[in-house]
């Protein structure tokens, strides 16, 4: 058996989230289902770095898999994007030790949220960008934001469904930028809890729309209460950008995204 690592995108519209579920559409279990035709079996076993919601999509979802089989590493991605649906696509593959995890090796992710600010909605958009009409303030937005960074507990952006109990994480950037009556929220981090991007943007909305004071969100953090934090935004604004195996790819992203807000 050898391990197969492969990148994957897919667009969330229509799945109940990554992981396989029972009676639902979920992008793991139409994974398996596409491996298990190449292995000629009812479904094959493929982990993914983690979660994303129902309607969250990925440019970059890390995923391995086991196999028996001896496919050329270029291969694979065509091999499985013909058993795929149209809504998920295998961008790359290559074997790997078989140390490598693609949850448990992770150094980091990134992960960004679209939103739209336009009065009128584009029906064109509305599965990818989260129409929010009216007036955001960027700067107000940008000053929260840099109080998001750093190494915290950030039990006040968890659901209280989550089941974990360490909320320590740690966020290398968080930033805001505007392209018109688009907003784009970017966060790099250690790792993220169960919604806690979404409720992070919620957060920071909120103090674009004045409802929050940006210079209080070092408070919400030290809370550690949900109730402090803003909404959980809708999950159809969510991307998840990269992940990360190496620290060294890591700091080069961060350093990237931070050099365009000097």
């Amino acid at each position: 058996m050898r391990r197969v690592k492969a990148i994957v995108s897919y667009d969330g519209t229509h799945f109940s989230g990554y992981q396989v579920q029972p009676s639902a559409r979920t992008v793991q279990g139409e994974m398996g289902k596409a491996l298990g035709k190449l292995h000629k079996k009812d479904y094959w076993n493929v982990t993914g770095s983690g979660r994303t919601d129902a309607g969250v999509h990925s440019i970059g979802q890390t995923v391995h898999f086991d196999t028996p089989l001896s496919l050329p590493e270029d291969k694979w991605p065509r091999a499985l994007n013909s058993l795929m649906p149209e809504d998920i696509i295998v961008k790359s593959a290559e074997y790997m030790e078989d140390s490598f995890h693609a949850r448990y090796n992770t150094a980091g992710k990134e992960y960004y949220y679209r939103v739209n600010t336009s009065e009128v909605k584009n029906v064109f958009q509305r599965n990818y960008i989260y129409h929010l009409p009216g007036r955001l303030d960027p700067e107000s937005m940008r000053t929260a934001a840099l109080q998001l960074e750093g190494t915290h507990d950030f039990t006040s952006f968890s659901s209280p469904k989550t089941s974990v109990e360490d909320k320590v994480r740690t966020i290398f950037s968080a930033t805001v930028e505007q392209e018109g009556q688009e907003f784009v929220f970017r966060y790099i981090g250690s790792g993220f809890l169960y919604q806690m991007v979404r409720i992070l943007t919620g957060t920071l909305i909120n103090a674009g729309r004045g409802k929050t004071d940006p210079e209080a969100v070092s408070g919400i953090i030290k809370g550690k209460d949900r109730l402090l934090a803003g909404p959980t935004v809708p999950g159809h604004g969510l991307y998840l950008a990269e992940v990360f195996y190496e620290k060294s790819s890591l700091e080069k992203r961060v350093a990237e995204v931070q050099k365009k807000f000097q």
